[in-house]
């Protein structure tokens, strides 16, 4: 039977370094809870060392946590990879290190922090998170589907560090799941905005960088079960499987 999720799928926790320091595991669950959200993913600048953390924490309080990651492409374009498994978005962070130069200056960037499932610091991670990978936007897209996962073109309504801000229009043929729309506009602007695109599927996330901003936009999906494969198909229109009105 199909049920409605109601989902926040672009979060970022401490490991972002523009993420607030409170954006741990305990806190982040909680206020997606109090928030009325079934489900969240985290997706971290460039990386997916703190998804098993919030995976875990997720699971001890009744919120489905996926694993993911926003990609910065060579073009230096975000995109949304989201997983059902840790191990598929890790195998995608393995590719990203191997193209991903530098070294973070935590005086300007900001601080990116490794926890545990208790909140814990067990680590920092030393690596340029902030900055672009060697990869071209449309082999991301294309790992991100040989694994199995998820690709949405982040916050395509800003100039910075979005598919039509950097590119000024969508290539043909780059297979995407969905576009994000940020929370500066609304359904009615993006879709007039956005119209010649409307073959997509449009969603609306948060991508909160603290825990006051987590839930502010979200997407409710009608969905079987929470899973990245399910969502995947409500953004395709299939089975039945649908983004609803908020």
């Amino acid at each position: 039977m199909l049920k409605t999720f109601r989902a926040d799928l672009h979060i970022h926790s401490c490991l972002s370094p523009c993420g607030d320091e409170e954006m741990r595991p305990r806190a982040l669950v909680n206020r997606a809870k109090a928030k009325g959200l079934d489900m969240i993913a985290i997706c971290d600048h460039n990386s997916a060392e703190n998804t098993a953390a919030f995976i875990c924490a997720g699971n001890e309080n009744g919120l489905k946590v996926l694993p993911g990651i926003e990609v910065t492409s060579r073009e230096e374009i975000h995109l949304i990879a989201l997983f059902d498994t840790h191990e598929d978005c890790t195998a995608l962070q393995n590719l990203i290190y191997q193209n991903l130069p530098g070294e973070n200056v935590e005086e300007v960037f900001g601080p990116q922090t490794v926890v545990n499932e208790r909140d814990e610091t067990v680590g920092v991670n030393r690596r340029m998170l902030i900055g672009a990978t060697l990869l071209p936007f449309e082999q991301i897209v294309s790992v991100i589907h040989s694994l199995g996962g998820v690709a949405i073109a982040s916050h395509i309504d800003r100039q910075a560090f979005s598919l039509l801000g950097q590119l000024g229009f969508i290539p043909e043929g780059i297979p995407l799941d969905g576009l994000e729309i940020s929370s500066r506009t609304s359904k009615e602007e993006a879709k007039d905005r956005f119209r010649s695109y409307q073959h997509y599927s449009f969603v609306w996330f948060s991508d909160a960088h603290c825990l006051e901003d987590i839930g502010k936009r979200m997407t409710p999906f009608l969905l079987r079960e929470t899973t990245s494969r399910e969502v995947k198909m409500a953004l395709h229109r299939e089975e039945g499987r649908r983004i609803l009105e908020a």
